[in-house]
């Protein structure tokens, strides 16, 4: 390992009792090499009795809510006195190391860590760049949480620069500083020759720093952030920071977001803003990202409050932090003119039709999609579907339901805005974490309405979502549209020059037929059939017919009767009733601003 112990920070300022240094000397390698040095004596006096310290690697990180086990990457732990004489250690549990101190002054620990996972919520370190998140790198030491620490990056070329929302230390270079280890955590760092764009809105600092090599223009994207930071905090009546941090990495083909404090990474598929749809795209995830700043790293439940990094936290309200927030992240870019009613009416539509093609979701509530996150939406099966819904997806229906009933009663007068604003006074400035008993009761507040009923069916139940209800008085209904082919109960797709079966509907034709997720698919009566060809080759049938399809289950060659079934929905349209009243008209003009004659 780099000797890492011989480099100093900073002389003229006083050093923290926590400070760690990142070397990457070799980035090909993947490995970050981190060195931790613990001033024993500014300890507190308990602390220092034990003659021990205790080390554990956080198992999650906020804003992703699946226990990832990041110390499974950590190899060459090692630990020293200050005259560096080696310190028994060991290891108690999957994250947990505890050193015994005997009687020194400082502690010296030195650890690799293999960074070569390219996401928003893990570490990466290539020759082009580092990318790290706090919880991935850096120990927790009990009884420290409240501490200063110190950051000091070594990078491996001489032009790779720091971008990180820590603020550095005066007179130390590249050397920052989290007043807390909560902070460390919630600071990503971006190392390398990354594109810098620096602008300003409602007065404050932003920086838009860009890695990797791809067709975004920040030319254009930069005027579109700048609209969706500005409507945000209008909403919100000002943003709670001096200076905010864009990480945007341009990859293959990742997707995603991560939410912080004063910052946030964004992974978008490089060659993906010249499409205007993807641009679209591009813009929601930017504005749930930045949304985010209020909702959940400031208004947050309870059970986030205080977070356990060594297990799970579960609370039944992230239908409310992410459902919202994804509600908002199709409503604000059209609100600040990144695109218009029809794109938005069609963006509910999409979501609509993914949450009405989902099984799941007459078996999962909304609130259990919450508490079960940590083993389900992240851990996905050939049986998902079946038995599960996304809380970000019907939370943000749920959500425009909300939404729809305030500005219904009220004349527009009131709406979820205002529930997201008294959200905000009461629980995000003081930071004080909400009950689900709290959250229910801002909302009916603002409504003026009870909802025991409406909690009791759509978040802690599983009865339908009655969108015609809502949006009729609105001058809104839904439109369906069914495939043109009999229902076979299965989907297909190619993988590897194969055809295997992906997903097996609950109690359709082919799994009453006993075909099953996994199995390759070869012919239906007899001939050959693609996934890409399918649903042409089933054109030919009437529903009731009986196929023959056959398949490679577990390499054994079976013949499945199948009885086709009537055609299920291709997808939802949310369009305007054949005839609308003045009242409905006025709804619609109060809710989105233009008329509805308009679409």
């Amino acid at each position: 390992m780099t000797e890492t112990r011989t480099v100093s920070l900073s002389p003229t300022i006083k050093k923290p009792a926590i400070q760690y240094q990142v070397f990457m000397p070799h980035p090909e390698s993947h490995l970050f090499e981190v060195s931790l040095c613990v001033q024993l004596e500014q300890l507190s006096p308990s602390l220092q009795k034990t003659q021990k310290l205790d080390l554990k690697m956080p198992v999650w990180t906020p804003g992703s809510y699946l226990v990832r086990e990041y110390a499974k990457h950590l190899q060459d732990f090692c630990a020293y006195s200050e005259n560096e004489s080696s310190l028994h250690w060991q290891k108690l549990s999957k994250n947990h190391w505890q050193i015994e101190t005997s009687g020194s002054s400082e502690v010296i620990v030195q650890y690799r860590i293999f960074a070569n996972e390219l996401t928003v919520r893990t570490n990466h370190l290539d020759s082009t760049h580092g990318y790290f998140n706090g919880a991935a790198l850096f120990f927790d030491i009990p009884g420290t949480e409240k501490n200063s620490i110190w950051i000091k990056i070594i990078p491996p070329k001489p032009d790779w620069k720091v971008a990180t929302s820590l603020p550095e230390i005066p007179g130390s270079d590249n050397t920052f500083e989290a007043v807390d280890f909560d902070t460390l955590v919630d600071s990503p760092f971006e190392i390398g020759t990354h594109q810098l764009y620096q602008f300003e809105v409602q007065g404050k600092a932003h920086q838009l720093v860009i890695w990797g090599t791809g067709n975004a223009e920040p030319e254009k994207l930069i005027p579109d952030i700048n609209k969706i930071i500005d409507v945000e905090a209008r909403l919100f009546g000002g943003l709670p920071y001096e200076k905010y941090l864009f990480l945007l990495h341009l990859s293959g083909q990742g997707f995603g977001g991560l939410e912080h404090k004063f910052s946030c990474t964004l992974n978008y598929p490089r060659f993906s803003f010249r499409s205007k749809e993807k641009r679209d795209r591009f813009m929601q995830l930017v504005a749930h990202e930045f949304f985010h700043l209020w909702n959940v790293k400031r208004i947050r439940p309870q059970a986030l409050e205080v977070f356990n990094y060594e297990q799970e936290n579960y609370t039944p309200s992230l239908w409310f932090c992410e459902g919202t927030t994804s509600y908002y992240d199709l409503l604000i870019p059209f609100r600040a003119g990144v695109y218009d009613v029809q794109t938005f009416l069609q963006g509910l539509g999409k979501e609509i039709t993914l949450l009405l093609k989902t099984i799941g979701r007459k078996v999962q509530p909304l609130s259990e999609s919450s508490w079960d996150a940590w083993i389900k939406l992240y851990r996905r099966d050939a049986n998902s579907n079946n038995c599960q819904i996304s809380y970000y997806l019907k939370g943000a229906m749920v959500s425009l339901l909300l939404d729809l009933l305030i500005r219904e009663k009220h004349q527009n007068q009131y709406s979820l805005d205002d529930v997201m604003r008294k959200m905000w006074e009461q629980f995000g400035k003081p930071e004080i974490g909400f009950t689900p008993e709290q959250l229910k009761s801002v909302i009916e507040e603002v409504a003026e309405v009870n909802l025991d009923d409406f909690f009791e069916r759509y978040i802690d139940g599983i009865d339908e979502l009655p969108f015609d209800e809502y949006l009729r008085p609105f001058g809104l209904r839904l439109k369906r549209e069914e495939n043109k082919w009999p229902d076979l109960g299965m989907n297909v797709v190619t993988n590897n020059g194969k055809e295997i079966i992906k997903f097996v509907e609950a109690q359709g034709p082919a799994q009453l037929a006993g075909l099953d997720a996994g199995d390759e698919l070869l012919a239906i009566d007899g001939f050959r059939v693609s996934a890409d060809k399918l649903s042409d080759r089933l054109k030919d049938y009437q529903p009731g017919d009986l196929i023959e399809v056959t398949v490679f289950h577990h390499d054994r060659l079976l013949t499945h009767k199948v009885t086709l079934a009537t055609p299920s929905p291709s997808n939802y349209q949310v369009v305007p009733l054949s005839s609308t009243t003045l009242k409905q008209l006025k709804n619609f003009a109060g809710w989105l601003g233009v008329p509805l004659d308009s679409i």
